[in-house]
């Protein structure tokens, strides 16, 4: 038998840790002494001690740990726990990711005196346009792409020719901001004359006048980007008057990284009154 001070050194965890270890149901001494109250543990319980510390490791909790290592001898069991784990981390990592991206654009958008910086906003006039269009719901903004692909693939067989400009965007069709299921259509301006297709409709475009902002980088600044054009309608004495967009002039397919980015947010408006 071991006393704890001697299990702490060969196990290499903290008396104060084996003490919490015990008041979680893990890792309980092989015997107390009735009389001191010293601790004792087997040494085969290094192994148990070592399982613990490995677990702990890879991030579980210790109400987790204990139900694991009640299955520890079960393979398929064991491989359960150990690829919900890995699921949960890779998710951690993506949204550590989006923050640390969040961080790295808010530190560029900081100039040397500490301000902000300002996006320029512009009102001018969208003019009519021949387009082709696919409108869906689909699960979240940020699955977009899969508009695009369909898009691609319902036009090829016909030999769409895009117009120049382009004018590639995305209009978004809700009313508010929605966490999931968007309605979602997107549009380029083409020539010539083509028919439709299961999904992507051709059809005319009517003039509108925009309120609009470009900016380079990420889908993070929208927000800020957002802020100013909102600023601007409410200063300049528009309001909005129809659904908000986004021209891609540099789309994500283009970009070889998120850094190349350039997109416009685009808001119908009309004079306040």
């Amino acid at each position: 038998m071991l006393k704890i001070g001697d299990f702490s050194k060969l196990s290499r965890i903290s008396i104060r840790m084996l003490r919490h270890y015990d008041e979680h149901g893990l890792l309980t001494p092989a015997s107390i002494d009735p009389m001191t109250g010293y601790r004792y543990y087997g040494e085969d319980q290094l192994m148990e001690a070592e399982r613990i510390q490995a677990l702990k490791g890879m991030g579980f909790a210790l109400s987790v740990i204990r139900e694991i290592l009640e299955k520890y001898e079960e393979p398929e069991e064991m491989e359960r726990f150990l690829l919900i784990k890995k699921k949960e981390l890779e998710e951690e990592s993506l949204e550590t990711q989006q923050r640390i991206r969040l961080l790295e654009n808010t530190l560029r958008w900081l100039r040397k005196d500490g301000k902000l910086m300002n996006y320029d906003v512009v009102l001018k006039t969208l003019p009519e346009r021949y387009v082709a269009s696919l409108r869906k719901i689909i699960p979240a903004y940020n699955q977009e792409s899969i508009l695009w692909q369909q898009l691609n693939e319902e036009m090829a067989p016909q030999n769409v020719k895009p117009a120049a400009p382009c004018y590639g965007m995305a209009i978004f069709h809700d009313e508010g901001y929605k966490e999931s299921d968007v309605d979602v259509e997107i549009q380029i301006a083409v020539t010539g004359t083509y028919k439709d297709t299961a999904n992507v409709k051709f059809k005319k475009v009517e003039p509108v006048q925009i309120a609009s902002a470009t900016y380079q980088g990420s889908y993070d600044q929208i927000t800020k980007v957002n802020e100013a054009v909102a600023a601007w309608i409410n200063d300049n004495g528009y309001e909005f008057d129809g659904a908000s967009f986004c021209i891609y002039h540099v789309s994500p397919a283009q970009a070889s990284s998120q850094e190349d980015l350039v997109t416009e947010v685009c808001y119908p408006v009309k004079k306040r009154g």
